[in-house]
């Protein structure tokens, strides 16, 4: 009789961190990205302007510092 050492094949293992791996990032990201939110708009339109931002594009300066674009 043989004995079953790994009963996941190494290429499924791979991939199944891989996707876990990916989830866990864009866990944080999306984390980061509703924190950077929430800060902005805490900040007083003054201070927004001092860092060249408007608070109609609050959205749009968190998702281009987390995501990048």
């Amino acid at each position: 009789m043989a004995i079953l050492t790994n009963t996941i094949h190494t290429p499924v293992a791979t991939r199944i961190t891989a996707v876990i791996a990916t989830l866990m990032t864009d866990i944080a990201n999306y984390r980061a990205y509703h924190k950077t939110v929430s800060e902005l708009q805490k900040l007083t339109s003054r201070e927004l302007e001092d860092l060249g931002i408007n608070r109609s594009g609050i959205k749009a300066s968190a998702k281009q510092a987390v995501y990048g674009y």
